[in-house]
């Protein structure tokens, strides 16, 4: 696991060395066990590694034929070992045992379609010598960060935004229409960032530029249009099972110490349950709960680690831990506004403590149909048959209701529920229901100033309404998960892990999104995963039921909130009112203070709650104060 950057000159002028080594040393947290460089020419690459599999040879960046190819490498290739072999077989031949140097024979043979055979997490950027060709590429579900910047005098990159700013004539400027999409949706979508000067590699793309033309193209996507996997409920479970097991299995070589992160959900559980099927010692595995017990699994994670014999660590996040938060959006590097980020990069930190290497239970939900978003959606359909007069009298109705105790109270969640059923248009419908700010929210939230500047408004629900569009027809769930696979798995959770783990040197593994079990079960119907309105994850469950507790196996998700309604009515309360409210923010012209004031009081009254909301405006401030300025590179 590293953090990579680099550069390519259009006239053929060769890149400074010193910035080179300015920008890889700014992703350092990223790789502290080595560093390198290369430089020929019009181009330049440059890395940090995290030393995980071959730790005597496996420096970067990493040559090959005669100097004429050189790579670098974030992330890990999971069937190098089959690759190696395969290639071996016609005639290659390896100086190191690195999964970074299969990359380069593999591209000799099949140029950028190299990638289509790849099975892992990976960001990398390729140099071909005599082609003079630049050939990035990013992962088929985007756990590697990849941004770059197109520069008239250049073309730069690297794994975080920082690095591309040490570069000369990289404007800083904000894109105000970005900032609008983050507080709909709590991310900025690809490929996209909070700067106008540059961009995220969409995930299952390559980029090539060859003579200073640049194009991108899409080597991957879910199985659209495919036949069934299979037809029958138990085989699928088969399938399931034992792909699911080769990934677990794949993601456990290492030659650094590994351990798992255990919520005490269904997901981390199967992969923990695993893990220990297939290690000679105790599984090392880390859990994070809360002091306000509605809010904390740790009981559900002491429970599987005890009958798995696990070593097993707990941690409890207290809310004075929210002083790390100006830390914490400087790694992020732009607006995000997962509350999940604080406990996700804590539970990190400790962990690091013990391991390199730790496994997570990511993707179960998007796999599967998890959240409850999506029993929401199927329920909204029922909805739709209510006459008119009666939805509206419906609608009055969920105003009247209290709000409190998101995100798991059950009043809140029918207000929720009934706001987002009077939309009749499926991806209108879904972002009421996983948004933050509407665009009725927004009236009258931002300046006038801010609002004549948005050159780009409520882009969020196109965004929205293209992956729906893209999705398959007639399965609603598997629609559902298709959206969420091209949106808020990568530029969220995706992100969200990436961050919280490379921030403390550690490498985090998902088994549950392999591509190739990904790719499997996207092929079994939808009904096998959402059965009615209460089966949630039933697949994936029954395959795996001899493996679970019974509380466990019964209990219903509950998701990865943080208290933030009573943080910010308790502890949090002058934090958020100084870094909100103060004469710095106001003065960033974004928002009417009266409307902010409101929101304010609303929450703090009891009448509304804002918790999600006022995150996002905090995390906003942050940014602002941790990133936003020249400043942050010399004093980092």
């Amino acid at each position: 696991m590293c953090g990579i950057c680099g550069i390519v000159t259009k006239d053929g002028s060769r890149p400074d060395q010193g910035l080179l080594d300015a920008a890889n040393n700014l992703l350092a947290h990223r790789g502290p066990d080595d560093s390198g460089h290369f430089i020929d020419g019009p181009a330049g690459l440059a890395m940090r590694r995290l030393a995980i599999i071959d730790l005597q040879t496996g420096h970067q960046p990493l040559s090959y034929d005669d100097g004429r190819l050189w790579v670098v490498l974030n992330g890990e290739i999971y069937n190098y070992q089959e690759l190696r072999s395969e290639l071996e077989g016609r005639g290659h031949r390896f100086k190191t045992r690195t999964d970074t140097e299969v990359i380069l024979a593999l591209y000799q043979e099949l140029g950028a379609d190299c990638v289509k055979r790849l099975r892992g997490m990976f960001a990398f950027a390729l140099w071909d010598k005599p082609k003079q060709r630049l050939l990035l590429a990013r992962d088929r579900i985007g756990k590697k960060p990849l941004v770059y910047t197109d520069q008239p005098g250049f073309f730069a990159f690297a794994s975080e935004l920082r690095s591309l700013f040490v570069w000369p004539g990289v404007s800083r400027d904000v894109d105000e229409g970005a900032i609008d999409q983050y507080l709909s949706l709590q991310y900025i979508p690809s490929p996209h960032t909070i700067y106008r000067s540059a961009r995220k590699l969409p995930p299952g793309h390559i980029l090539l530029m060859e003579k200073g033309r640049i194009e991108i193209r899409k080597y991957w996507d879910l199985p659209l249009g495919e036949p069934p996997a299979t037809r029958d409920p138990e085989e699928a479970k088969a399938l399931v099972r034992d792909k699911l097991k080769e990934a677990v299995r794949l993601r456990m070589i290492s030659d650094v110490p590994l351990g798992a992160f255990l919520s005490g959900g269904i997901d981390s559980s199967i992969v923990v349950a695993l893990m220990s099927r297939f290690s000679d010692r105790p599984v090392r595995t880390f859990s994070i709960g809360f002091e306000e017990q509605q809010f904390s699994e740790l009981p559900f994670a002491r429970e599987l680690a005890q009958r798995y014999g696990c070593d097993h660590t707990e941690f409890i996040v207290k809310a004075d831990m929210a002083q790390v938060l100006p830390k914490l959006a400087w790694h992020y590097g732009e607006p995000y506004a997962d509350s999940s980020a604080l406990p996700s990069y804590y539970v990190a930190r400790e962990t690091r403590k013990h391991v390199t290497v730790a496994l997570n239970g990511d993707g179960g939900d998007e796999n599967f149909g998890g959240y409850i978003r999506y029993f929401a959606m199927k329920a909204a359909r029922f909805f739709d048959l209510i006459p008119g007069p009666a939805q509206r009298g419906l609608k009055v109705a969920a105003e009247l209701l209290p709000e409190r105790d998101a995100p798991f109270g059950a009043i809140w969640r029918v207000k929720r529920f009934l706001r987002s059923a009077l939309f009749a248009d499926e991806p209108a419908r879904y972002l009421k229901m996983i948004g933050y700010f509407s665009e009725e929210d927004k009236v009258g939230l931002y300046s006038p100033e801010f609002q004549a500047r948005l050159a780009r408004q409520g882009e969020a629900l196109g965004y929205l309404a293209q992956a729906f569009s893209q999705g398959p027809p007639d399965d609603l769930l598997n629609r559902l998960l298709y959206v969420d696979f091209k949106t808020y798995l990568p530029e969220n959770l995706m992100v969200k892990m990436d961050i919280a783990t490379m921030a403390n040197s550690l490498e985090g593994r998902s088994p549950l999104l392999d591509h190739e079990f990904v790719e499997l079960v996207f092929r079994l119907p939808g009904e096998w995963k959402l059965r009615g309105l209460r089966g949630h994850k039933w697949l994936l469950k029954e395959a795996f039921k001899d493996q679970l507790p019974a509380t466990i196996f019964n209990r219903g998700k509950m998701g990865f909130g943080i208290p933030l309604g009573e943080w910010f009515r308790g502890p949090l309360k002058r934090f958020w009112e100084e870094a909100v409210l103060g004469p710095e923010a106001l003065k960033r012209g974004y928002f009417n203070e009266p409307a902010l004031r409101r929101l304010w009081s609303e929450h703090q009254s009891g009448r509304r709650e804002h918790g999600y909301r006022l995150w996002a405006l905090l995390m906003l401030e942050m940014w602002h104060q941790s990133c936003a300025s020249p400043a942050e590179l010399a004093a980092r």
